[in-house]
């Protein structure tokens, strides 16, 4: 059976999306999922879960005491070698890099000591944040509105920009002069560009300092939202147009193949 693509919850383990956190766990044990790690945020935990014979990582958000929600994530997140797939390689964004000879290999494999390999680019720092997205939204309000007109109070929809919020994990990779980042689906607006087909959006402008990286990408002519990660306290920032953006803690991705921050 084929895993469920990332950021979304697998069949088996959709029920238990909302239960108690203790009974959770025990149906998860019971369901041949093995715990491996949890990461605490300000006001909730990130639990990791492997199913061996699936291959499966889990990401379970626990909040409040309940289960917020389960997904399926990269296998590296459990401290598993990810698996290997076929297909094109990695498309630098043309718009802010010069054009690069392509590679034959997968966009991602993994080399003989570990290391996750971009077009035939090791990667010097891999992460995964975790933490709460907001992105500009067009919402129907009920409510009374002034008719100039009829000169009166009448009860319709207005149509109103508003600001969603939303969980939410990004993927970041780093190498000398580069980068990129993995969005998901909800931090990608409808009007888009230079995004990959499998997700991954180009990082240009990449200054890796000391205390902190910085740089941009592009999502259309209009929005380049700007990301900063700081090293010492593993937090990062993405600021986008309007109320775009994206605030949370990351993790290193396999210690043994990456340096620290």
């Amino acid at each position: 059976m084929a895993p469920p693509a990332l950021a979304e919850t697998p069949p088996d383990v959709r029920d238990l999306v909302g239960a108690k956190g203790a009974g959770g766990e025990t149906q998860l044990q019971a369901r041949g999922y093995r715990f491996v790690r949890v990461q605490s945020g300000d006001d909730r935990k990130w639990s990791y879960w492997w199913h061996a014979e699936r291959h499966q990582c889990l990401s379970v958000v626990t909040f409040d005491g309940r289960y917020q929600s389960i997904v399926a994530t990269s296998a590296p997140d459990c401290g598993e070698a990810a698996s290997t797939h076929q297909g094109g390689g990695y498309h630098p964004d043309l718009g802010h890099a010069g054009a690069q000879m392509q590679q034959g290999a997968p966009s991602m494999v993994a080399t003989g000591d570990g290391a996750a390999m971009v077009d035939g680019r090791a990667v010097d720092l891999g992460l995964v944040c975790f933490g709460d997205g907001q992105r500009p939204t067009v919402a129907n309000n009920p409510g009374w509105t002034w008719d100039h007109d009829r000169k009166r109070y009448v009860y319709d929809n207005r149509v109103e920009l508003s600001a969603q919020q939303f969980d939410a994990s990004v993927m970041l990779q780093f190498w000398p002069g580069g980068g990129r980042i993995k969005l998901p689906r909800k931090l990608v607006p409808p009007i888009h560009s230079r995004g990959s087909e499998d997700g991954w959006w180009d990082i240009y402008n990449v200054a890796m300092q000391p205390d902190r990286i910085s740089g941009e990408y592009r999502l259309n002519g209009l929005n380049k939202p700007r990301l900063t990660v700081d090293r010492v306290s593993g937090r990062v920032s993405i600021v986008g147009t309007g109320d775009y953006g994206f605030r949370g803690m990351c993790d290193t991705v396999d210690a043994a193949a990456h340096r620290r921050f």
